[in-house]
């Protein structure tokens, strides 16, 4: 038992103790303490779970990222949207997310930075959540998105340059906002759901039945929109008058998207890594590290220009907008590193969805490379 105990006390430097404190509005805070010492950690990390899920989702990772950085980060597990308060709807699950990160920050005044990780359907949380939070920095001279949402914004609006954007998220510095196999283009037409096969008959009828999954389901399967409003994840590629969507997520000092290339049966590889299907990497052609052995390619930060990007889709008479091509357009005027993962050969791969956030261990084990790739490039 000693010796068991003093292997648990060395997995942090100097001897600190994992303290995780649940709290009464809903998360779960985990952080290094040390012995006849008050730790003062800089560095909140708000961690969020996807449909369905829990704040034990995360509890893998919290733990490997306070053993990496234990004097400077406290995580918190998002616990507000868990089990079916995910079928709120993103704007709902968004708001709840805002206010306890609010909650979060006036128990830890010691914080001055923050990073949300988020899992599946909390990535997109995250980024409506991130909207409501964000406070434009007045002292610093930037250009503003403004009019209505329901317009496109993707021409030659005077978007602020990117390394400009100045700009707080409840009074904190941004600096990583990752996310995990997250379907950051919805689950409508064209594979975006692996588990569809392709099959054009079934994609339609999945958002038909979308309503099952309640407020979610619509905004996932871009259903939603109503009375001349467009969908709201075409929403959130565009700053609109009450909620700056692009200029938050733009103040992030990183964006990263990990990505299932495979095995993911519920979100595809390209709306989880922001490309168009040919766009993807040729998988063969990738190689594989020791270290990193599930992740194949990573590809580092770039910014999309005009040149680079196709004609948007016409909008005449019965012509439909490609809704896919504007959420592409829209996020990827801000620079990602995407991270693609590949579990072939393991007997996990078909739970490749869970595992590569490691949501349990016992099962999901194998993506633990994957999250210490995420550890090891964490901007501190």
């Amino acid at each position: 038992m000693k010796t068991k105990k003093n292997r648990r006390s060395l997995s942090f430097p100097r001897f600190g103790c994992l303290r995780t404190k649940s709290h009464e509005n809903g998360g779960v805070d985990m952080e290094v303490q040390f012995q006849g010492e008050r730790n003062n950690p800089t560095h909140l990390v708000i961690m969020v779970n996807g449909i369905i899920g829990s704040a034990q989702n995360w509890r893998f990772a919290a733990k490997q990222l306070l053993k990496k950085y234990p004097e400077n980060v406290i995580v918190h597990c998002s616990e507000r949207n868990s089990s079916t308060l995910t079928f709120d709807g993103v704007d709902v699950m968004g708001d709840r997310l805002a206010e306890e990160v609010k909650h979060v920050i006036s128990c830890h005044p010691s914080v001055q930075k923050i990073s949300f990780v988020g899992h599946s359907l909390g990535g997109l949380v995250a980024r409506y959540a991130i909207a409501r939070l964000y406070e434009q920095d007045l002292t610093q001279e930037t250009s503003q998105t403004n009019g209505d949402c329901g317009t496109d914004h993707l021409g030659d609006k005077d978007l602020c340059p990117e390394g400009q954007l100045k700009g707080k998220i409840a009074g904190l510095e941004p600096m990583n906002f990752i996310t995990f196999a997250s379907p950051h283009l919805g689950s409508l037409w064209h594979k975006q759901v692996p588990l569809f096969r392709g099959s054009r008959a079934l994609e339609k009828f999945a958002a038909r039945i979308s309503w099952l999954l309640g407020r979610t389901g619509k905004h996932l399967f871009l259903t939603d929109g109503k009375d001349g409003k467009p969908p709201l994840l075409l929403r959130m590629v565009n700053d609109c008058e009450d909620l700056k969507f692009i200029s938050a997520l733009g103040s992030f000092r990183r964006r990263v998207a990990y990505a299932n290339a495979r095995f993911d049966h519920i979100v595809g590889w390209s709306t989880s890594s922001l490309r168009r299907r040919n766009e993807l990497p040729k998988i063969k052609h990738l190689p594989r590290s020791d270290r990193y052995p599930h992740v194949i390619n990573v590809e580092p930060a770039k910014t999309a220009t005009l040149d680079e990007i196709p004609t948007e889709a016409k909008i005449n008479g019965d012509e439909k907008i490609n809704m896919e091509e504007e959420m592409i357009r829209g996020l990827t005027k801000l620079s990602w590193e995407r991270v693609d993962v590949y579990f072939k050969g393991s007997r996990q791969r078909i739970l490749a969805h869970s595992t590569i956030q490691v949501k349990s261990y016992w099962v999901n084990s194998d993506g633990a490379d994957v999250v210490q790739h995420m550890i090891d490039n964490f901007l501190l």
